[in-house]
């Protein structure tokens, strides 16, 4: 974990109160860790946008987070597509004002078991690249430019231990990832001299789907998505101001 995130200590992100009323915005919101994300900051009483490209577990969310008081616009829309982010950006915009927090969290895994490099077809390697790599890319640039002229916002990439260290299998989802953190340590230089930041976490592995195809065979426990959200709420709230092109990880080393 890097210096900054052991700062971040478990008593500072259970006192955020600074999330109520703001707009957050999640990609990939169905399942799996989009979905806790989504709950995690309903209680926070944030306003929500959230898309995937399942309309009927969408809706299911949607429906739990307003449950728990949040105000919620679900937009069935495919992100690697820039005529889908364009309306799913203009429908937040037009339902809340503005956006004060992305978290990109959308991604595909690709083809399981993920064949080694020499044997991945090659169509499947171009849409985990277009999916994991493109879509953030087409989301951030969309949103950036209403947070630039508000002077404030935090965009939060989801990345993977998998995208810092290269391991043999891993294939196209892993090389994503890398790229993913260059696009995090670019965005977050090129916006240095502003108050809109951008940081990435590493979720750890967790119990979901994604994970049961990635490791069909996983003999060893797993953290809950629900688990790892606090990192998420830290780098939304004001309490991350001036933190920018930082990598977290939410899971403490060795779980």
């Amino acid at each position: 974990m890097s210096e900054i995130g052991m700062l971040m200590t478990s008593s500072n992100q259970r006192e955020i109160t600074d999330m109520n009323n703001k707009v957050v915005m999640i990609t990939g919101a169905s399942k799996g860790l989009g979905k806790a994300l989504t709950l995690a900051f309903a209680k926070e009483g944030a306003r929500l946008a959230i898309c995937a490209r399942s309309a009927e577990n969408l809706l299911r969310v949607k429906e739990e987070a307003e449950s728990l008081g949040a105000e919620v616009l679900a937009v069935t829309a495919d992100i690697s597509k820039s005529r889908d982010v364009e309306r799913f950006v203009a429908m937040t915009e037009n339902a809340f004002g503005h956006i004060d927090v992305l978290i990109n969290n959308a991604s595909i895994l690709g083809p399981s078991p993920m064949p080694l490099l020499l044997d991945y077809p090659e169509e499947e390697f171009a849409e985990v690249l277009r999916v994991n790599v493109i879509s953030p890319f087409f989301v951030t640039r969309r949103v950036i430019p209403g947070m630039l002229e508000r002077n404030e916002g935090s965009i939060i990439n989801v990345t993977s231990e998998a995208g810092h260290t290269g391991y043999a299998g891993w294939g196209a989802y892993g090389i994503s990832k890398f790229a993913v953190e260059g696009l995090t340590q670019t965005w977050a230089d090129e916006l240095s001299q502003t108050n809109v930041r951008v940081n990435m976490v590493d979720p750890g592995e967790m119990d979901t789907e994604m994970h049961q195809l990635a490791v069909p065979n996983c003999d060893y426990p797993l953290a809950k998505p629900e688990d790892v959200v606090d990192v998420f709420l830290y780098l939304a709230s004001q309490k991350s101001a001036g933190i920018n092109g930082q990598r977290f990880e939410a899971q403490p080393e060795g779980v």
